[in-house]
C-alpha cells in the first residue's frame, strides 16, 4: 500500500520537475486567486445593480460568446504565433479591464451596461487566451508528464476557487467590491514575470503544417468528426458545459434567492467547490489511461451531486454537498481536457484544445440566459436540476460510444516532413 502511495504521488507530481511548468503553475496560482475574486465580485455586482437573474445569465453569456464564435481560429492562431506571445498580450489586456472597472467602481460611476461591456471584451481576451494556456501545457510538460500537468493546473486553479471566493466575501463585507478587481489586476503581473522567466529552449516544441493545412479549421472540425473519442468527448464537453458547468449562473442566484445569504455565503460554496476540485485534480493527475468510461462516470456523479445541492434545504448542507461537485467537476474536465490532448494527432492538437474550449466556454452563451430566465420564471432550484440532467444526458453519450465501439483512436494522416516549428 505505501509503495502504491508514493508512486501514485510521484505521478501526480511528476510535472513540477519541469522548470517552465513550475514557473507557469506559480504564475496561474497566483492569477487564477485573482479571477476568482473578479468573478464573485462581478456576479454580485450585477445582482446589485440590476435584481435580475436574466441579467446576470446576459453578462455570463456575453463573457463567453466570442469563444462559441472564434474560439476554433484560437487553434489556429496557436499554430501560426509561439503561445508565450500570445499569452503576454492576452494577461496584459486582461489586466488593463480588470483596472478599468476598478477604477469606475472606485469612483461610483459604475453602471451596468459598463459590467456587460467588460464582461464581453474579457470573453474576447478570453477567447485566444484559454485554448492558447491549454495547448501550452504541452510544450511546458511535454507528452510523458502531460496528464500530470493538467492535473496539477486543475488543482491550481480550484486552490484558487478556495481562495478567491473567501478573500471576496471578505472584501466585499468590508472595503467593497473595488479591491476584488484591484488585486485581480495587479494578480497578472505574477503570471507576466514567469513568463518572461521561462526557458525557451527546454519548451517541447511542437510540429505544426503550412499553408492550407495550418489555417485549415474545416479540416480541424472533419478531424472531430471522425474520430470518435475525440468527437464523443467534445459533445459531452459541450452539454456539460451549456447545462451542468454553469455556476456563475445558478450560484449566485441559488444564495441570493433560494438560500436568503449574503455575498459570504457564495464565497463559502464556492470555496467548498474549490477544495473538492482540488481533490479532483489531484486524483486526475496520477492516474493515466483514463479513457470515455471513467469521464461517462463523472459526468454521472457530477450530474447527481449538482441535483442534491439543489435539493439542500440550507447553507450548511449545500456548502457541505459543493465539495463533491468539485471533485466530480474537476474530474470530468481533467479527463476530457487530458483525452484530447493524448490522443489528437500533433499537428491538430491546438485545433483540438480550441474545440475543446469552445465546447467548454462558448457553450455557456446558450446555457447561461437559459437557466438564468429558467431561474427567474421557475427558480434557482429548477435550473440546479437542469444542470444534473446534462450531466446524466452527457454521460449516456459516452457510455453509448463505449457499448457502440472499441473507441480505438485513428490517427489523422499528415503529410510527411512538416516544416515549421512553433518557437517561443
Amino acid at each position: 500500500m505505501a509503495a502504491k502511495i508514493v508512486n501514485f504521488g510521484r505521478k501526480t507530481l511528476s510535472s513540477l520537475k519541469r522548470r517552465n511548468f513550475r514557473l507557469y503553475f506559480i504564475g496561474q496560482s497566483i492569477s487564477q486567486t485573482g479571477g476568482w475574486m473578479q468573478a464573485v465580485a462581478q456576479s454580485w455586482l450585477i445582482l446589485h445593480l440590476t435584481g435580475s437573474a436574466m441579467a446576470l445569465g446576459i453578462a455570463t453569456a456575453l463573457q463567453f460568446a466570442p469563444t462559441l464564435f472564434l474560439g476554433p481560429y484560437a487553434g489556429v492562431l496557436a499554430d501560426r504565433f509561439p503561445k508565450r506571445r500570445l499569452l503576454y498580450i492576452t494577461q496584459t489586456a486582461a489586466a488593463v479591464l480588470a483596472l478599468i472597472l476598478a477604477i469606475a467602481l472606485a469612483t461610483n460611476v459604475v453602471q451596468a451596461w459598463m459590467v456587460f461591456a467588460m464582461a464581453g471584451c474579457l470573453g474576447l481576451i478570453n477567447a485566444v487566451d484559454y485554448p492558447t494556456r491549454q495547448s501550452f501545457l504541452y510544450e511546458l510538460a511535454g507528452p510523458t508528464e502531460l496528464v500530470s500537468a493538467v492535473g496539477l493546473t486543475s488543482t491550481a486553479v480550484n486552490l484558487a476557487r478556495v481562495a478567491g471566493p473567501a478573500i471576496a466575501g471578505v472584501l466585499i463585507a468590508s472595503v467593497g467590491l473595488a479591491a476584488c478587481f484591484f488585486i485581480n489586476g495587479a494578480s497578472f503581473v505574477a503570471v507576466l514575470v514567469c513568463l518572461a522567466l521561462m526557458r525557451p529552449e527546454e519548451l517541447h516544441m511542437q510540429l505544426v503544417l503550412r499553408n492550407e493545412d495550418e489555417a485549415g479549421i474545416a479540416r480541424g472540425f472533419a478531424y472531430a468528426r471522425r474520430t470518435p473519442i475525440v468527437r464523443e468527448s467534445l459533445v459531452m464537453m459541450a452539454v456539460v458545459g451549456a447545462f451542468t458547468y454553469e455556476f456563475s449562473v445558478t450560484l449566485p442566484i441559488f444564495v441570493k434567492f433560494a438560500l436568503g445569504a449574503s455575498a459570504l455565503g457564495l464565497a463559502y460554496m464556492m470555496s467548498a467547490m474549490g477544495v473538492g476540485a482540488a481533490v479532483g485534480g489531484l486524483v486526475t493527475a496520477g492516474r493515466r489511461g483514463d479513457g470515455l468510461g471513467r469521464l461517462s462516470a463523472a459526468s454521472l456523479c457530477f450530474g447527481v451531486s449538482t441535483a442534491l445541492v439543489g435539493l439542500a434545504p440550507n447553507l450548511l448542507l449545500a456548502t457541505l454537498l459543493m465539495f463533491f461537485v468539485g471533485v466530480f467537476a474537476a474530474r470530468f474536465t481533467g479527463l476530457s481536457n487530458g483525452i484530447l490532448q493524448l490522443q489528437s494527432a500533433p499537428a491538430m492538437r491546438n485545433r483540438m484544445m480550441a474545440l475543446w474550449s469552445t465546447a467548454f466556454l462558448g457553450s455557456t452563451f446558450i446555457g447561461g440566459p437559459l437557466l438564468g430566465l429558467l431561474s427567474q420564471l421557475a427558480g434557482p432550484r429548477w435550473a440546479l436540476g437542469v444542470g444534473a440532467v446534462g450531466g446524466a444526458v452527457a454521460a449516456g453519450i459516452g457510455w453509448l460510444a463505449v457499448r457502440r465501439t472499441s473507441v480505438v483512436q485513428p490517427r489523422d494522416i499528415i503529410p510527411a516532413n512538416p516544416t515549421r516549428k512553433n518557437v517561443a
